[in-house]
């Protein structure tokens, strides 16, 4: 099954599955819950994952992959079941699909988010519209995976989910579709999920821009985290997204002193024209990993391109119209 794309959208009336199997026979899921002790975590050989998803074929997919792979795992088909199994056990990660039957799975996120505790949500959805992507981010959603997607891919989230260290969560302090602010922790892992996270803002973007986009807004990021804010989780990095008729624009700042481009020799911004690759014998005499072409990279692909005095604060723009 692992690689094999799988979807819940909404199938026609008469084509629902779940309902006709579900009168046949008791599903796996639910023999399962029979079997196993209320507290979900007490084998205490691997972390405990509760599936809530209304589609009863995704469902159990995700189960039998999932408990292949030696994690407990306790399904529920809607929101006020996924509450109830919250209440009486406790899990590491909660895989949780938006469109259920009786309420939302945001709705069921933001009770989530009310509790203390360590849980992880990765939100699933075909439901690409930048509301809900905003909402599941404000809600405190561990990551996000759109449908259809691979198992392979599923499975490769939750496990880095749950392997991921913990680090202070992504604040929001804008959500709407044209405007949003977030403060992110100078964390690699926390940067790399507000990655993906924007990625899907950009999705009606033609091909290349939005690869243009992508890439550009990494680079930075990236930069902003590791160099400005030196990977320590309790600095954030403030970052901004405008999105106009036009144009889109990026606002990256981080809580750095700032520098100064004639001082990054390692970089291949600095490279004589007699040279173009000095820059790596400076990164290789300091110890530092092969790279250094990420601003030519950044020039080469933004269309306006502007920093601060100090240098810690970087806009750039991506013109649509062109």
């Amino acid at each position: 099954m692992v690689g094999q794309p799988v979807d819940s959208a909404r199938r026609p009336s008469g084509l629902n599955l779940t309902a006709t199997r579900g009168k046949r026979r008791m599903s796996r899921c639910q023999a399962r819950r029979l079997r196993v002790n209320s507290v979900a975590e007490t084998r205490g050989d691997k972390p405990a994952i509760l599936i809530v998803e209304d589609d009863e074929l995704l469902r159990e997919l995700l189960l039998n992959v999932l408990s292949g792979e030696g994690y407990q795992v306790q399904c529920a088909n809607d929101g006020a079941q996924a509450l109830s199994e919250l209440r009486t056990s406790r899990f590491q990660l909660m895989l949780l699909d938006v469109w259920l039957p009786d309420m939302s799975g945001l709705e069921v996120l933001a009770e989530v988010s009310k509790q203390p505790g360590s849980l992880r949500v990765i939100v699933m959805t075909s439901d690409k519209t930048p509301e809900t992507l905003l909402r599941a981010i404000r809600e405190r959603a561990f990551d996000y995976i759109a449908k259809p997607f691979e198992v392979s891919a599923i499975l490769e989230l939750a496990q880095s989910t749950l392997n991921s260290s913990d680090v202070p969560d992504i604040q929001v302090l804008s959500a709407r579709p044209n405007w949003v602010e977030l403060l992110v922790p100078c964390d690699l892992q926390a940067a790399g999920r507000i990655q993906g996270f924007m990625a899907q803002l950009a999705v009606d973007l033609p091909d290349d821009v939005r690869s243009a986009v992508s890439q550009v807004f990494r680079e930075l990021l990236m930069n902003a985290v590791e160099w400005g804010g030196k990977l320590d989780a309790k600095r954030n990095v403030r970052v901004a997204y405008l999105r106009a008729k036009r144009m889109v624009q990026y606002r990256i700042a981080d809580p750095g002193p700032g520098f100064k481009f004639e001082e990054l020799k390692h970089a291949a911004i600095n490279n004589p024209d007699e040279d173009p690759l000095q820059h790596t014998v400076v990164r290789e005499q300091q110890g530092m990993r092969p790279g250094g072409l990420g601003i030519v990279i950044i020039r080469g692909l933004a269309d306006e391109l502007l920093y601060n005095e100090r240098q810690n604060e970087v806009v750039f723009v991506k013109y649509l119209d062109k």
